[in-house]
Order: C-alpha cells, then sequence, then structure tokens
C-alpha cells in the first residue's frame, strides 16, 4: 500500500505548488516525513525516509532538486523532466563517485565485506530555499555509535527565495566488524537542518555493508 499513499501525496503537493518539477515533490516528501516508530536492524532499508507528512510537505523549507546525472541522463531529457527547469550535469572528472553526483536528500555509504579499515566518505549537496526570503538554517546530527558526522558549514542563511546553498557532510568510523555489527545491520544516522521560521529538514544518513540491496 506504500505506492498508493506516496502517489496520492505526491499529486496532493502537486496540485499545490504545480510549478515544482517531480524531483522537487519527491525531496519535499522525504526531507518532511517523520521518523518511523518501528524498530528494524535494517533501518532505512526498511522503511525509508519514514512516514509521509502531506501538509508538512507543501511547505519543507529547503529542497534538494538534482539528481540522475550520474544515470546517464542528458540535460534535454532533465530539462523535461523538470518541467523545462535549467538543469545542467557537471562533468564527471569533477566527482570521485556518485555519493557527489547525485544530489539526493539521503546520504548512504556501504562498506565492503571483507573491509577491515576504517570508513570514511564525504557527500556534497546542494539545497534551495523554498522557504521564507530570509532564512537561517543550523545543523544537527545523530549518530549511533561507530559512526561520527560533520557538516561543513554548520549554518546556512539565505536572502531570498530560490536561493542555493552548498554544504559538505563528512561520514567516519572505525571497521564495522570492530563494533560487533551483524551482517544484516546497518548504522543509522540523520542530518537535521533547524531552520528559524520553523522548519526541519531531515535527510537518512547511512553507512551499511555492501550486499545490503539499494
Amino acid at each position: 500500500m506504500a505506492c498508493p499513499h506516496a502517489t496520492a501525496t505526491a499529486a496532493f503537493v502537486k496540485s499545490h505548488r504545480p510549478h515544482w518539477s517531480p524531483a522537487a515533490v519527491k525531496s519535499a516528501l522525504m526531507t518532511t516525513a517523520r521518523v518511523a516508530k518501528e524498530q528494524n536492524p535494517l533501518a532505512e532499508y526498511a522503511y525509508g525516509s519514514g512516514e509521509i507528512d502531506p501538509v508538512k510537505a507543501l511547505d519543507p523549507g529547503l529542497d534538494y532538486v538534482r539528481f540522475l546525472c550520474s544515470e546517464g541522463y542528458s540535460n534535454t531529457s532533465l530539462s523535461i523532466m523538470t518541467d523545462g527547469g535549467d538543469v545542467s550535469c557537471p562533468s564527471p572528472s569533477k566527482y570521485s563517485d556518485t555519493r557527489d553526483f547525485v544530489n539526493y536528500p539521503s546520504m548512504n555509504l556501504q562498506v565492503a565485506l571483507d573491509s577491515t579499515s576504517p570508513y570514511a566518505a564525504v557527500f556534497e549537496r546542494t539545497v534551495t530555499n523554498v522557504g521564507p526570503a530570509k532564512s537561517t538554517y543550523v545543523a544537527t546530527t545523530t549518530a549511533p555509535a561507530g559512526m561520527e558526522i560533520r557538516v561543513v558549514p554548520a549554518r546556512l542563511e539565505f536572502e531570498k527565495v530560490g536561493e542555493k546553498k552548498t554544504f559538505k557532510v563528512e561520514v567516519n568510523g572505525p571497521a564495522l566488524q570492530q563494533l560487533g555489527q551483524e551482517m544484516d545491520q546497518v548504522l543509522s544516522g540523520s542530518l537535521v537542518w533547524a531552520g528559524s521560521s520553523g522548519h526541519r529538514v531531515r535527510s537518512p544518513v547511512v553507512v551499511s555493508l555492501a550486499f545490503v540491496p539499494l
């Protein structure tokens, strides 16, 4: 039943925000979702970003809009998908891998099953202000034992609607084997941008063993 509920909610948001692209609607649904109460060792792999909130999705505050560049879509195709928006994929050579190449509301690092080394990754993300013109957002992170999350910069200040800001999320920790993790488990953390206007924009941050399916 998740598909019809999500589809109906997306249609509801689109009816109120007709100029938003499909990517913007999806971003709004993900970043305003409530954390699921269900306890599951697979965390976000089991319930995604959480329980969607149709009303909050209408006013997410920040929006992650660019994606699919790493899948080989052309600028023309992406422009069609974003209702004629100006989308230009950067050169792949600028990025080490798809962690930096996909501007996605969630962040996931997969660690090799046989890895005995500490893990580390840097995610670069760009957000767009769709809330009040003058807004300030401060980053707060939540991480389980064995995961450290650092956001640079940890404060974003906007002067107008549509303004974009880029930040980096640094994730690191010891080898998962040292933590006694079962092979079917993940480390589940999060980044929340708390806005001066009352908005809370949440992104899951997940570290998992490489065999866990995406």
